[in-house]
């Protein structure tokens, strides 16, 4: 056990349901008491944590596939930190844990719910990325749900992002024809065409998403994969040739809406290009994770495979960081620092 413990830890709660845009008040930042760690369990000071767009689905209460965050407790999600304080056989002090207690600066847990992860082998930072939950669900999306081949046309949107970009990279590095990625600004459409290596990418503020597909693709798209819904989901039924598919990721361009949105008005395509649209939570391909980290960590050694993070410091920044999330402000991973 180590010496002089914390006695305190900062901790995020969610005080009230938001209604649209979460706002500053909905949350409140708190003081919990540490303690040592009971039989089975470990102390983590958490380096990193992660928000995500799922979250802002849990700050409701409705029913769904994980359930809602309570009111007056701490939020979670993942992190990465290191032990300070073991009671569990095979955790010591020192080692570096993923896991899912995020949103505090000391995070206490059963031994059996933390993974072992090797800061040698990418920073730790890393693990909530391009080689955590977002990379696997791109991994995942791509090659078991959208069942992508060699020759695909590959659309992304949302492409900027942590899921995006390495969707588009890992359609690149397994022979696409062409991928063309969306984003919301000209810098990040830069990027996905100098740094990422898309073949086209254009910003969907600037046009009828369907127009600038269309142009980006002129011979139609096979994959579909979607971060964002609406306009998008519609321009690429649009755009699909026969058999093409989408995995359904995220529809963050309706997270914070207050009314009911609009589907696509196309949808009658899906029958005559015989369409297969299918959702997807990285939850249920977990038997990828072996595979998807040998071969991942493969491509960022050699560097084939580039990624970003948009860092922000210090826990009291939580919020900000999460809120920047949902309005697109993030490069890549969005991550809160409290190194």
């Amino acid at each position: 056990m180590s010496a002089a413990l914390p006695t305190s830890s900062r901790e995020w709660h969610l005080v009230a349901r938001p209604h649209g845009w979460p706002k500053a008040e909905d949350f409140a930042l708190r003081e919990a008491a540490v303690a040592a760690p009971a039989e089975g369990r470990i102390l983590v000071r958490n380096k990193y944590f992660s928000v995500d767009p799922y979250m802002r689905g849990r700050m409701n209460d409705v029913k769904s596939y994980t359930p809602p965050f309570k009111l007056d407790h701490p939020m979670d999600g993942g992190a990465v930190g290191e032990v300070i304080a073991s009671n569990a056989e095979g955790f010591a002090v020192g080692d570096h844990v993923l896991h899912g207690l995020g949103w505090r600066e000391i995070a206490d847990m059963p031994a059996k719910h933390a993974v072992k992860v090797d800061p040698d082998i990418a920073p730790l930072s890393a693990y909530l990325g391009v080689l955590g939950m977002p990379g696997l669900t791109a991994y995942a999306g791509l090659f078991e749900v959208a069942s992508f081949k060699e020759g695909d046309a590959v659309f992304v949107s949302g492409a900027a992002g942590a899921v995006g970009s390495q969707v588009g990279q890992l359609a690149k590095l397994k022979g696409a024809s062409r991928v063309i990625g969306s984003a919301g600004s000209d810098e990040k459409v830069k990027l996905l065409t100098e740094e990422y290596g898309f073949d086209a990418a254009f910003n969907y503020k600037n046009g009828p998403v369907r127009d600038q597909l269309k142009a980006a693709a002129p011979d139609g798209i096979d994959v579909y994969f979607d971060n964002v819904g609406g306009e998008h989901l519609e321009a690429a039924i649009s755009s699909f040739n026969l058999h093409g598919r989408a995995t359904i990721c995220g529809m963050i361009a309706q997270y914070n809406s207050t009314e009911p949105t609009p589907g696509p008005s196309n949808m009658a395509l899906i029958i005559g290009k015989r369409l297969r649209l299918q959702g997807m939570l990285v939850g249920d391909h977990a038997h990828l994770q072996d595979q998807f980290v040998q071969e991942v960590a493969g491509w960022l050694a050699s560097g084939e495979l580039k990624y970003q993070e948009t860092k922000v410091e210090g826990i009291e920044n939580g919020y900000d960081a999460f809120v920047g999330l949902l309005r697109g402000e993030n490069t890549g991973k969005m991550i809160v620092s409290l190194a």
